[in-house]
């Protein structure tokens, strides 16, 4: 799709038939996404953006799927192109699952969830203790080795704990 002079509209770029939203209001525009997911958050979102842009004229085809859908033509073409939105929201709530799930048992087997200590346990203890009997950010800094802004985030944590 990379015709020179078009854009993502697949309008000539220098088309003049702007409306306040930046949306064509000619029937033969289609706005093409590369995919049903990539156009909105969940399925509310991609319904209103369909419905709105439908309302102006522009239809919505995905160049993801293999079926050439276009919400412009009436009935069958937008039925589908619906429905391809909600197997995109259903796979996307799997997943989102699927990730808690395997959060929860890792959790349970004692596994760290998320990004790992950047910086030993006791190194962190060092520094609490240096910054307890009065020392700088820059002195623990370079006696710990731990960057500033680390020692920042673990001095601060040590507090509300």
């Amino acid at each position: 799709m990379a015709t020179a002079g078009w854009n993502g509209w697949n309008r000539p770029a220098n088309a003049s038939h702007h409306t306040e939203r930046g949306v064509f209001s000619d029937s033969s525009l289609q706005r093409l996404i590369s995919a049903l997911d990539r156009i909105g958050r969940n399925l509310r979102e991609v319904l209103n953006l369909v419905h709105e842009l439908s309302e102006r004229g522009v239809g919505v085809r995905s160049l993801a799927d293999p079926l050439p859908i276009n919400t412009a033509d009436e009935g069958m073409g937008r039925i589908a192109f619906l429905l391809l939105a909600l197997f995109a929201e259903m796979e996307s709530t799997f997943t989102a699952e699927r990730a808690a799930h395997a959060r929860t048992v890792a959790e349970a087997a004692g596994r760290q969830i998320g990004r790992p200590i950047g910086h030993p346990e006791d190194k962190i203890e060092y520094a609490r203790l240096l910054k307890a009997q009065g020392d700088s950010l820059g002195q623990i800094a370079a006696k710990t080795g731990i960057p500033k802004t680390s020692l920042h985030r673990y001095l601060a944590a040590g507090r509300t704990a």
